[in-house]
């Protein structure tokens, strides 16, 4: 199954030589924190749009492209890895009218199509085909919501991986486009009312639309068939411009709610406002912006329904009377974390996650327990939501051995039937999934799960790809990823550690890992490792960790205090620069997680273990491979440019591992397209393989 590359092969070969890295011009940049001076000697890598950092960006990617393409066996993991993505993949329809809607992706189309058919046997037609709008195929479908009648959709899309968006409107009668065209959306609901829908924007951007920091979030009305520059402006606070304000409203279309977030100030919480239908005003539910949050669930005859964890860490329902501005308990806080509350056909679906598993109980409108939706085994359910008029539910399910299968729920009986199961060449029964738990440094016990083929040898010699992200309070669940057989196929060990800072045990757990008390994350990702050595699931040799994003911070941080952890290190699309994060785009939103370097005490903790300022030298580090893309606009790339020329420069002499950087165009904060999301998986693949001294069969 697995062969080591002998002496022999490698002897004369390019991927045995020490690299040349391109030159990265330093600057004399000090900037002082707190009586601190710090060197930012890249400080130049953060202009996107100069000929400088185009130059490098090439430089960099010549130098990591030849090292992957010299790789022998790499045509054969990506034939490997399309013959295993090439099925049919659904989503759960969802009904309005007369229609049910959904997605479909063939198996290798580069975006899913959105399709429609009259009842469950009708005639299917296409809606809407991505693929067809860029000749790169990079243009997505983001958003898609029909009106209450089902007479419009609110159409989303946005190009090349940015998370700018551009809405338009679908006549469903006709499937044409309307001329309404409303541009430089970002983080944005799209809610109808009547003949026209709530959105949140920004201001053009002044300079890199891909850099430059977003201020200034406003709520507009867009009535059907009127330009842009008509749009009703329903809200914005130029007060508090680190601000977001997000607009949904209620399945009737009576109330616009409000949802206003200070997170730039660091509370992780959000404020709650509703407006009737027949009011231009904005009443407070809960004015005050504290770290305690808020989601209306539903509104009933007299009040509204509120999902909170205020004074519950694990989340609770109330029901708020705005009358008498009084509220009450409909489901008290549980042991376990609640993960969400839906509705369809006058219940309650509330969906609990008890170790990393997903639980599903029915109750009426209030807050009575009816039943427990039968799962078919230990993994993640989503979906079970509708209308009231719903005499049933669409949801999936899935786990890490269980592709996503689509399941229809009788509300009324209760019954759960199959509606739609994956055509793919894959036997679970093949396959072993293990939930483990381990202590870390604090003693805090962990939760992670294995995944290998059945006849695995615990002998300490397995290669293991560990995947960590401990942060923002989300959850890793089970899930399945065809990518992920080829892999196991090859003697490969998946682990998935839940580390705090996650949502997977409540607010709690979140707060575990949030601000001064970051390093617990990176040393649960640290004790994973070790748990995985003492069971001989594997050894350093053949480690390799992997996080995106958040998760890019934490393979950073790790590598820099534990170098010798591993073999190979893949930080994502990582937040590398701790202590200028918040001055691009989005980036002041994560000061509820992080702190700010702008706070004296919080800057201490970000500078010591911000991933750019603590590369150590004459240090062997793992082979590293980092990752971003062009138009990464969440996390943009010039944190990963920055930490790459900083490792290069302090770590690439002392260190005989490959320290490269592969910068991907046209994505963004994740693969734009099939493609490129086969393909930046097969150079994963073979970088990990290689630098492991083994093959790829």
């Amino acid at each position: 199954m697995l062969s080591l590359i002998t002496s022999g092969l490698m002897g004369g070969d390019t991927l045995a030589q020490k690299i040349a890295y391109p030159s990265t011009t330093t600057v004399e940049q000090v900037d002082d924190y707190h009586g601190t001076p710090v060197a930012d000697p890249y400080r130049w890598l953060e202009d996107d749009r100069s000929a400088e950092t185009e130059a490098w960006v090439k430089a960099q990617n010549k130098v990591t492209f030849q090292f992957l393409d010299a790789i022998p066996y790499k045509g054969k993991i990506f034939d490997d890895l399309e013959k295993a993505y090439n099925y049919p993949k659904y989503s759960a329809p969802k009904k309005k009218g007369d229609y049910y809607y959904f997605y479909k992706n063939d198996g290798l189309q580069n975006q899913s199509v959105l399709y429609r058919q009259k009842g469950e046997n009708g005639e299917v037609e296409v809606v809407i085909d991505p693929n067809s709008l860029s000749t790169d195929a990079t243009t997505r479908l983001t958003v898609f919501n029909l009106s209450k009648n089902g007479a419009y959709a609110i159409c989303g899309f946005s190009k090349g991986g940015s998370d700018w968006q551009t809405y338009q409107v679908m006549d469903m009668k006709t499937l044409e486009m309307l001329p309404d065209r409303v541009e430089w959306v970002k983080v944005s609901g799209a809610a109808w009312q009547g003949d026209g829908f709530y959105y949140s924007r920004y201001p053009k951007p002044d300079g890199s639309a891909l850099a430059a920091k977003n201020e200034n979030h406003q709520v507009y009305f867009h009535k059907i068939g009127t330009e842009q520059s008509a749009d009703q402006l329903i809200f914005e606070d130029k007060a508090n411009s680190q601000r977001f304000h997000t607009v949904s409203t209620t399945e009737d279309e009576r109330f616009a709610v409000l949802y206003v977030s200070d997170r730039g100030k660091g509370k992780d919480g959000n404020g709650l406002w509703v407006k009737d239908a027949q009011s231009s005003t904005f009443r407070p539910v809960i004015a005050e912006i504290t770290n305690y949050s808020y989601s209306l669930v539903e509104n009933v005859s007299d009040g509204f329904l509120i999902e909170t964890n205020e004074e519950a860490p694990n989340g609770k329902l109330m029901h708020f009377d705005p009358i008498k501005k009084a509220w009450r308990t409909v489901l008290a806080e549980q042991p376990e974390p609640l993960q969400g509350v839906g509705s369809a056909g006058g219940k309650l679906f509330v969906s609990y996650s008890k170790d990393v598993s997903t639980r599903i109980y029915v109750l009426n409108m209030q807050g009575k327990k009816e039943r427990e939706v039968e799962l078919p085994g230990l993994g993640t359910a989503t979906g079970f939501g509708g209308e009231a008029t719903d005499t049933f539910v669409f949801y999936t399910y899935t786990s890490f051995i269980y592709p996503p299968t689509i399941f229809k729920y009788d509300i009324s009986s209760g019954v759960s039937s199959l509606f739609k199961k994956p055509e793919l060449a894959f036997e679970p029964g093949d396959y072993e999934t293990r939930q483990v738990f381990y202590p870390s440094k604090d003693g805090t016990r962990i939760p992670a799960f294995i995944t290998f083929k059945k006849g695995l040898e615990l002998n300490g010699q397995n290669p293991t790809l560990l995947y960590g992200y401990g942060g923002f309070n989300i959850s890793l669940t089970p899930a399945f990823s065809p990518t992920r057989i080829p892999f196991l196929d090859q003697g490969g060990v998946y682990v998935q550690a839940n580390l705090r800072g996650g949502g997977e045990y409540g607010e709690t757990w979140h707060e575990q890992g949030m601000k001064l008390k970051k390093q617990n994350v990176f040393d649960d990702f640290i004790a994973a490792a070790e748990f995985l050595f003492q069971e001989k699931y594997t050894s350093p040799s053949k480690l390799a960790l992997q996080g995106g994003s958040n998760g890019g911070l934490l393979v950073g941080a790790v590598i820099n205090q534990r170098p010798d952890l591993c073999q190979v290190a893949f930080p994502a699309v990582g937040v590398m620069d701790m202590l200028r994060f918040h001055k691009f785009t989005i980036g002041w939103n994560w000061i509820a997680d992080y702190g700010s370097s702008e706070n004296a005490e919080e800057f201490k903790m970000l500078y010591s273990y911000s991933p750019l300022h603590n590369v150590k030298e004459n240090t062997a580090y793992p082979a590293t491979m980092i990752t971003t893309a062009d138009h990464d606009d969440r996390v943009v790339p010039a944190h990963s440019f920055k930490y790459a020329a900083q490792l290069q420069r302090v770590a690439g002499p002392s260190s005989e591992n490959p320290l490269l950087i592969r910068i991907d165009t046209n994505s963004g904060h994740g693969a734009s397209n099939t493609r490129k999301a086969l393909e930046t998986q097969a150079d994963i693949y073979g970088f990990m393989f290689h630098n492991m001294g083994l093959v790829w069969q």
